[in-house]
């Protein structure tokens, strides 16, 4: 039987979507895209939801793509990682386009796809230790998953533009002072705050945060889909040019102990 790369589950109104891939620190690779896809459907197709938690098993909410992965596939890496962006980018769309409002509760670090994904939240709880970073370009490559049209409506196009070339490792404290991070608790506070976040949305009345999540996406998402077809471009070009690859090699290869 395959294992799986995601919990996902529905109750009390609220959809859970768990990374459980703790093993390989919640890296995604194909049957991960796959899994949220499906998951990320599911949500858009569900009007009634009152949220939708994206959440993780282990000490990482996500390393981001399975770069191990990519090199299995390097005779046709491009077209491998661009048909994995493409899938990735369904489920972004999927999350935005959902009626209820996605909370990320990270409690661990959030790099490359995870902080994509991070990005794309509506609401994000993290920890003190929780860590950010975009990654991509330290590997030769350029982000997917909306990076680049989130991250600089969070912080600035100079921020963004800064994070994303030079890749430094935010703390918990930095990503809530740059607003990627809206509530900030103690490791051991994670579950009980999202608890808290999820009984606050629940109060409103019937409609009330659905209607808000669509003004503000009306205006804010024009040329999302678009955006995320030139990452999926990027993405896939760079993953099959000669630089990257020989970074990705030197990634890879087994360290002296």
């Amino acid at each position: 039987m395959t294992e799986r790369r995601i919990e996902f589950t529905i109750a009390d109104r609220v959809a859970r979507i768990v990374l459980s891939n703790p093993a390989r620190r919640n890296a995604i690779d194909g049957p991960c895209i796959r899994e949220l896809a499906a998951a990320a459907a599911a949500c858009e197709a569900n009007p009634s939801l009152v949220a939708i938690v994206l959440s993780h098993q282990g000490d990482a909410f996500s390393v981001g793509g399975d770069l191990r992965d990519f090199m299995a596939n390097r005779d046709r890496i491009g077209e491998h990682v661009g048909a994995l962006a493409d899938l990735f980018h369904a489920a972004v769309l999927s999350l935005r386009r959902a009626a209820a409002p996605v909370i990320a509760a990270v409690g661990g670090i959030a790099a490359g796809a995870g902080f994509s994904i991070v990005c794309g939240a509506d609401l994000v709880v993290a920890t003190t230790s929780s860590r950010f970073v975009s990654a991509y370009t330290k590997s030769g490559l350029t982000p997917d998953g909306g990076g680049t049209w989130f991250l600089p409506r969070i912080v600035g196009h100079r921020a963004a533009f800064d994070l994303m070339a030079t890749n430094p490792l935010l703390s918990g404290e930095q990503a809530k002072a740059l607003g990627i991070v809206t509530r900030l608790v103690a490791d051991d506070a994670l579950e009980a705050e999202t608890d808290v976040l999820l009984a606050e949305l629940a109060a409103q009345p019937d409609g009330a945060v659905a209607a808000l999540k669509a003004l503000f996406r009306r205006d804010e998402d024009a040329g999302l889909e678009a955006h995320l077809r030139a990452e999926a471009e990027s993405i896939a070009r760079m993953a099959a040019s000669p630089a990257t690859l020989a970074r990705l090699e030197e990634f890879l290869r087994p360290k002296p102990r």
